[in-house]
């Protein structure tokens, strides 16, 4: 407890990649939840140990399949309600999790634990520079209330820049 400022956590984790789950590193985390305004995010500081796997390969391919498209793709329900999805879909899904990160990470609180649950909606937007951008409607589970929030945000990305959440 800092007084008057808020509550501060020291985590000590590992980081599993999504793509291969044999390659994990260790990560030290500060985390600050501030006390009274509720609009400002946590507070994060962390420092990696070790690299997390490269995925310029990966995402210059995702990045040229959708480039090479002849009509924006529109896609509904990431994973369907069996949890299936189609593998030309996963770099979509990984796209909406790290962008969705941004959006937990603004929104919460010490009394949430949101997830993304699932990717209702999503729809290119025709752009006249090299970057994608992406409308999603997602659902954001949160765990402790059991609610499912429907979020809308667009996601802006190049493989040679991180992604950006622009709405």
């Amino acid at each position: 407890d800092i007084d008057d400022v808020g509550h501060k956590y020291y985590l000590e984790l590992v980081l599993e990649d999504v793509l291969d789950k044999d390659s994990t590193v260790n990560c030290t985390a500060e985390v600050l939840y501030h006390l009274g305004n509720k609009n400002i995010p946590p507070g994060v500081q962390f420092t990696i140990e070790g690299e997390l796997k490269n995925t310029d390969e990966a995402d210059n391919l995702f990045y040229n399949r959708i480039k090479s498209l002849e009509k924006e793709l529109v896609a509904e329900n990431i994973p369907d309600s069996h949890g299936n999805m189609s593998p030309e879909m996963e770099p979509i899904r990984l796209l909406a999790w790290a962008a969705s990160g941004y959006v937990i990470w603004q929104n919460s609180t010490e009394n949430t634990k949101f997830q993304l649950a699932q990717i209702k909606h999503v729809k290119q937007v025709k752009r006249s520079d090299e970057y994608l951008e992406f409308d999603y409607m997602i659902l954001l589970h949160e765990m402790v209330s059991q609610e499912i929030i429907p979020w809308q945000m667009t996601v802006l990305w190049h493989p040679q820049h991180s992604v950006q959440v622009t709405q």
